[in-house]
């Protein structure tokens, strides 16, 4: 739980332990960071729009809540992978251009049209009711940290031998991975209950929706890195949440 909790989230866990098994059970425990992260921003757009201010200030503050609470990682490596990847570079460039502290301009395009995605999205959720912005948040916090069990599953390797992606890279067991999926989709569905039936089939879709998009980009990764990164994690993280919140708004 410190290893999900203090490599997830700027939340302050101490970390105590950073060996493989610790690794493995903490990238099984993931979802429940996301679902943590996920209350945080689902009760702050709640509040603000009870408050008044309006489904799109709602949205802005549900959006801010994520960044805030893992220090803007995610986005970092969301902005990072997409400069590796638009440079078209060998990998080991690729690798070192994301390295750099400095975003090019794949990276800014690639983080301005993701936090504009998610913050239409939660916009048009929280115009419908403070229950279905909040819930979209939820279900997009747990989505994101479930795409990193997964990428953390047997068989996937690390692109590098230092960083988290070597500390977590292959660590979780493909049964494990899979019932943790299967877990946190179903509590995402019972969740989605609180609106409706349809709802809760439309927050499952939400997350398996979340899941493949994410497990594309892995696959992206895998070719032409050679592996995972803590960059590509973060950006794994971000496409899963947004995904999550476009299939919520479709249909």
């Amino acid at each position: 739980m410190r290893f999900a909790f203090g490599t997830l989230t700027a939340l302050p866990v101490r970390l105590t332990r950073w060996d493989r098994a610790a690794a493995r059970a903490g990238m099984l425990c993931a979802p429940l960071a996301g679902a943590v992260v996920g209350l945080g921003a689902a009760a702050l757009g709640a509040l603000v729009l009870v408050l008044g201010g309006g489904p799109l200030l709602a949205a802005v503050a549900s959006a801010a809540v994520p960044a805030a609470l893992t220090r803007g990682l995610h986005l970092d490596g969301l902005a990072d992978t997409a400069d590796g990847l638009g440079s078209a570079q060998p990998a080991a460039r690729a690798l070192d251009i994301m390295k750099q502290s400095d975003i090019g301009p794949f990276g800014v395009i690639t983080l301005l049209f993701t936090l504009l995605a998610q913050v239409a999205v939660l916009a048009q959720l929280y115009a419908a009711g403070w229950a279905h912005g909040a819930l979209a948040a939820l279900v997009a916090g747990v989505a994101a940290r479930l795409a990193l069990t997964l990428a953390s599953r047997a068989g996937v390797p690390a692109a590098r031998p230092e960083g988290l992606g070597a500390a977590v890279a292959g660590v979780v067991p493909l049964p494990g991975a899979a019932l943790t999926a299967v877990v946190a989709t179903a509590l995402c569905a019972a969740a989605g209950l609180a609106l409706g039936p349809y709802a809760a089939l439309h927050h499952a879709l939400a997350v398996l929706g979340a899941l493949g998009a994410a497990q594309v980009l892995l696959a992206h990764c895998v070719r032409r890195f050679g592996g995972v990164t803590g960059d590509v994690f973060g950006a794994l993280a971000e496409t899963a949440a947004t995904a999550a919140l476009v299939v919520l708004a479709l249909g």
